[in-house]
């Protein structure tokens, strides 16, 4: 079993599919993520599920890669724990981001359903878009998450790795997007927005619900002061960052009512 866990997950479900089911059934998404390189022991540690239900969901996945096995899978009903998350106060900052951005995409249905990159008016909603994207969520927001936070932990482990492989390609949208304009080629342009909006409400749902809860496990009280102090510096950079996107989020979203 120690050569599984020691796998990229992505890898071992293409090997075993019925992992995948397994693991949904605690939620833990792996099937959904589109990096898969973490490694099967690490999806284990970082979602810090009770003592009883970790054992129980080691049970199925040892039964599904060794179904010949004499092993006792422990009772539970093979479903997820229903779990509360309580941060500290500078990842809740970065949790309190999330909203926004969460907002923000959640327009994009609209924005592609009314895209028109035949006039100035309709180039530059995709325009103010990409700003805000550029802008709050990958200068500002990530200023404060892969700037300080994620400096704190080893980058080179494929959990925080699998995160800025998910930014680099959040980034790569956003070019093709650009170029996607540039080209008056909406098909182009259509597809990396929900491209973009796929991967991020995914990306941020792993980070609300594992990435940060694990982090938070391991700072420091002194970590988490330094991270607020940090924190508080970004904000004065920024200015008024967070007031002037919030105002372009709430007109945008009036507009499409």
């Amino acid at each position: 079993m120690e050569e599984y866990m020691n796998r990229g997950i992505k890898e071992v479900i293409i090997e075993h599919p019925e992992l995948e089911k397994i693991l949904d059934g605690y939620d833990i998404g792996c099937g959904a993520c589109m990096v898969g390189t973490c490694l099967l022991k690490d999806i284990v540690e970082v979602h810090g599920l009770p003592p009883e239900t970790e054992k129980a969901l080691m049970g199925r996945i040892t039964k599904a890669i060794y179904p010949d096995a004499d092993i006792e899978v422990p009772e539970d009903d093979g479903k997820a724990v229903v779990r509360t998350f309580t941060y500290s106060p500078p990842v809740q900052t970065l949790v309190d981001e999330h909203v926004l951005i969460k907002r923000l995409i959640a327009l994009i249905p609209c924005i592609n359903e009314s895209l028109d990159l035949t006039t100035e008016e309709g180039r530059q909603v995709v325009f103010d878009g990409i700003d805000f994207i550029k802008t709050y969520a990958d200068s500002f927001h990530h200023a404060k998450e892969e700037d300080l936070l994620f400096k704190y932990f080893d980058e080179d482990s494929e959990i925080v790795a699998a995160f800025h492989e998910d930014h680099r390609n959040a980034r790569d949208h956003v070019k093709n997007i650009l170029e996607g304009v540039a080209e008056q080629d909406s098909a182009k342009v259509t597809e990396h927005l929900g491209a973009y909006m796929e991967l991020l409400q995914g990306h941020i749902k792993r980070e609300d619900e594992v990435l940060y809860p694990w982090m938070d496990r391991d700072l420091s009280s002194e970590q988490e002061a330094e991270l607020a102090r940090a924190f508080d510096e970004v904000d004065v950079k920024f200015g008024d960052v967070n007031a002037r996107y919030g105002a372009f989020v709430a007109g945008l979203e009036k507009s499409f009512q």
